[in-house]
């Protein structure tokens, strides 16, 4: 069999890709499908806050309900990773421009551009559902938006909602009480797949990715997944690289043995895609405690940012950095048994 025969095809083992049917997450569907339903009857549709560990069906999920009311009922959708829209004025300014109405990119007052939107959304009087994705992002940098999101149920009739992720189930825990009242969230928990679930995804896209795979791939590939916290994209991963591996030796199709020779350079997806994601202060800060064998306490990573930077930012800014990582997991602050002083544990 000639090299380029191992793939039906590369996107459905994609971990973007979206597909027709969502295994064991019907009940979530179904949920977020009734929150949203007002909407196409011209009512204002639930707001609900969707939240549980990386890579277990949250995006996609509200992705498809997206796509399902675009395609059926008319709705406006708009999906936003708040890792690239994290300020209420990038994302009013995203909205406005899939309405396809010009906002400039500088120099526009927040003001002008939600007079645009209201403009905008009383032209297509169409109802608009926002999914606001990695929400913690946001509500780090910019809570302002919640305010704002909230005021444009003031000035035009069409109804409004929004689906917030996060894997974090405690990301509103700071926020205005009286911001969070007029949110009226509902929620909306995804627990982690079993084996057996991890299984049948899987093999769902092996079905469709591949010719030809022997059996036990799916099963080593399913195990790995989850052993790295039961997140679906390791999984992809894995069989995605154990057929680019299969392809380059020539083989008939994809093995065990091409799994096997993968799996030590597939890790934890979410790390990596934050360690993509975070600032310039706040690599160097992963970096330095990642060099280092023990715990360090603040002041002692702090001392050492000072003498590894030109010019250090404030000790009190950095307190900020150091808490924005511990809130994704790429760094742990605990306390001494003894005392205040706060130490920095290595992940």
């Amino acid at each position: 069999m000639v090299s380029d025969s191992i793939f039906k095809s590369e996107e459905v083992l994609s971990a973007e890709y979206l597909p027709d049917i969502l295994p064991h997450r019907e009940n979530q569907i179904k949920q977020l499908a009734d929150n949203l339903l007002p909407a196409s009857k011209g009512r204002r549709p639930q707001n609900t806050f969707v939240f549980g560990a990386p890579g277990i069906g949250k995006t996609a999920v509200s992705k498809y309900a997206f796509r399902e009311f675009e395609d059926y009922s008319g709705i406006k959708t708009i999906y936003m990773n708040c890792w690239d829209y994290n300020t209420s004025l990038s994302i009013l300014t995203k909205i406005v421009s899939d309405f396809g109405m010009f906002v400039q990119r500088r120099g526009w007052a927040k003001d002008e551009v939600i007079s645009r939107l209201t403009e905008a959304l009383e032209k297509s009087k169409k109802s608009l559902l926002i999914c606001l994705d990695e929400v913690d992002q946001l509500l780090y940098k910019d809570q302002k938006v919640l305010y704002d999101l909230l005021r444009l149920n003031q000035y035009v009739k069409n109804p409004i909602g929004v689906i917030f992720i996060s894997n974090n189930p405690h990301v509103f825990a700071n926020l205005e009480p009286r911001i969070m009242s007029s949110l009226s969230l509902d929620e909306i928990e995804f627990r982690p797949y079993t084996l057996q679930e991890m299984k049948n995804i899987l093999q769902e896209r092996v079905d469709y990715g591949f010719y030809s795979v022997e059996e036990g791939v799916v099963a080593l590939a399913s195990a790995h997944a989850i052993n790295k916290n039961g997140d679906v994209r390791v999984g992809l991963e894995c069989l995605m690289k154990a057929g680019r591996l299969a392809e380059k030796e020539n083989s008939d199709g994809v093995k065990v043995v091409h799994v096997k020779k993968v799996l030590k350079t597939v890790g934890e997806i979410k790390p990596e895609i934050l360690k993509e994601n975070v600032t310039d202060v706040e690599k160097i800060i992963v970096d330095i405690v990642n060099n280092k064998k023990n715990n360090l306490t603040f002041d002692e990573l702090y001392k050492i940012y000072e003498e590894t930077v030109e010019s250090p930012i404030t000790k009190r800014m950095f307190r900020d950095y150091v808490n924005h990582l511990d809130s994704v997991n790429l760094l742990k602050i605990g306390k001494r048994k003894f005392g205040k002083s706060r130490f920095v544990l290595k992940v």
